[in-house]
């Protein structure tokens, strides 16, 4: 069955950052009824197909996909912070880090000038450079969530599971059964 077009919409929306209600209110659906409408349109197997497929046709494009975040989670665990160093315990210049630490491994560098006297015998007797490690498993993470590689899985394997036995049992007695 072929998707309506706002449903087209909504699956392009959904892409952009995995919100179905974001994306339901993008994709002409009312604000007032969007947090119902997108766990519905979730709901929907045209919707989650077109997801699906377009998820994958995402992963082929840029080659993304499960071997690339746990080749990528490799190289950033093994990254040696000594490597942002000269032999003098020196931070080197930018330009001579390692790939890896260039890519986003550094949130930032903060230099500080320390100086010593006051007033015109005042002279800076050194700096202090501090560096920002940047939060890699989280950035991981939201690349999993996007190409659907499930390598964050327990959490959402979890989800939904508490209070079913009580679910159970109402739903049983609504339909008058007893086991």
């Amino acid at each position: 069955m072929a998707l309506t077009a706002k449903q087209q919409r909504f699956v392009e929306s959904y892409l952009l950052d995995l919100n179905a209600t974001q994306a339901a209110i993008r994709a002409g659906y009312s604000k007032g009824t969007a947090d119902k409408q997108g766990p519905r349109l979730l709901a929907h197997p045209d919707v989650i197909a077109a997801i699906d497929a377009a998820k994958l046709a995402r992963s082929e494009r840029t080659q993304v996909d499960a071997d690339y975040l746990l080749r990528r989670l490799f190289e950033e665990a093994e990254a040696d912070l000594a490597d942002l160093y000269d032999e003098n315990n020196n931070l080197k210049p930018i330009e001579e880090w390692p790939e890896i630490w260039r890519q986003g491994l550094v949130a930032g560098v903060e230099i500080d000038a320390l100086y010593e006297g006051s007033g015109e015998d005042r002279r800076q007797v050194g700096h202090v450079k501090k560096i920002r490690l940047s939060d890699r498993l989280r950035r991981l993470e939201l690349i999993g969530k996007h190409v659907g590689v499930n390598a964050f899985q327990d959490q959402v394997a979890m989800s939904g599971v508490e209070g079913l036995a009580d679910r159970i049992a109402r739903a049983k007695l609504r339909n008058g059964s007893d086991g």
